[in-house]
């Protein structure tokens, strides 16, 4: 037998809604962790090894910029 289509739209909205609360909330807890200094250390030494690559990629933006 198949899955009518209205079933598979129902599943599908579903999983969508699901995947957009789970960003909703990694967002938010990313702007809390960057604007809040977080007492975690492990939290500390997260943000700060991503800040570093960051910077590392606007530095090599930089440079290939001025290449050109």
């Amino acid at each position: 037998k198949r899955t009518s289509k209205s079933k598979k739209n129902i599943r599908k909205n579903a999983w969508k809604h699901k995947v957009l609360k789970h960003a909703k909330r990694s967002v938010f807890l990313a702007k809390y962790l960057l604007t809040n200094k977080p007492e975690d250390v492990s939290v500390e030494k997260l943000l700060t090894r991503i800040r570093d690559k960051e910077d590392a990629s606007a530095t090599a933006a930089l440079s290939g910029e001025q290449d050109s």
